[in-house]
């Protein structure tokens, strides 16, 4: 709490953000993609990759040696995701946007597990090799038709089914939870990034940890609109793949900042920051 008191209004809108390379200072977290992995990142920041295996690596030479698809059994995606941790803190990378916890019936093909089970099990050997998972698409994106990242609204429905994995992952204290661009009417006609009712459904299976959105960069023009849209409906952590976006977002958080609205929202991510060492 003396940590949170401590920091500016300026401190607090940045501790919120993940920012694309070359990223604004003072950000919560950078994420680091194949094309810029070598850049140089800010100290002392959580540093996030998307390393889920497969063709969705940001490092082609790590594990996962196969993608979520091919996994055979939960002890296989466990001992996966241990290798990927381990490797992952070596090349120092604190959390790795995977599991993909979307049914095998959803849009994403290769990057869903034959079964959840198995993406719970690579979270916990996630753990286990010392780095941060952080479960995706939160609820779901089982019922849409097709991916988020190919078209740009897309519409379904939230089902028990695809709360599941979401409460066994929150069970095995999983830190970290990515809410999807998924659209779902009983939510509200926008994307679940940016609708109260997913942060809200999100806490009642019991979640503490920190809740990210999917990137907010996915339509061009509304990052700052998006960024404060996502705060005030629950969002801990803000990711844009642009540093420029990234930046204009920290500016128009500072009045949020300045009012106590992020308050929460930074107590989790400096429990999440100090959990991750």
């Amino acid at each position: 709490m003396a940590t949170l008191l401590g920091l500016t209004p300026h401190q607090k809108a940045a501790l919120v953000v993940v920012s694309g390379l070359p990223a604004p200072p003072g950000v919560g977290g950078v994420i680091v993609q194949g094309w810029n992995r070598d850049a140089p990142r800010p100290p002392g920041t959580l540093v996030f990759v998307d390393q889920e295996g497969g063709k969705v690596k940001t490092f082609p030479r790590l594990p996962p040696r196969s993608s979520a698809r091919a996994m055979r059994s939960g002890a296989a995606a466990f001992a996966s995701g241990r290798a990927t941790g381990v490797a992952l803190r070596a090349a120092d990378a604190d959390v790795d946007l995977a599991p993909v916890l979307d049914l095998p019936d959803g849009p994403l093909g290769s990057r869903q597990f034959r079964s959840p089970s198995f993406g719970v099990a690579f979270a916990r050997g996630l753990a286990a090799g010392g780095a941060g998972a952080c479960a995706k698409h939160f609820p779901g994106l089982g019922s849409l038709p097709f991916s988020t990242d190919e078209h740009p609204y897309v519409r379904g429905r939230v089902r028990e089914a695809d709360l599941a994995p979401y409460r066994s992952a929150i069970e095995g204290d999983v830190p970290c939870v990515m809410v999807g661009h998924g659209v779902y009417p009983s939510f509200g006609p926008r994307r679940a990034t940016l609708e109260p009712r997913s942060y809200r459904l999100l806490r009642e299976l019991g979640f503490e940890g920190v809740a990210i959105t999917d990137s907010l960069d996915v339509v061009r023009g509304h990052a700052t609109e998006w960024a404060v849209a996502a705060a005030r409906a629950g969002a801990d952590l803000l990711l844009f793949t642009s540093g420029k976006d990234a930046a204009r977002a920290v500016r128009v958080l500072v009045p949020l900042a300045r009012r106590g609205e992020l308050d929460e929202h930074v107590r989790r991510v400096l429990r999440f920051r100090a959990r991750l060492g």
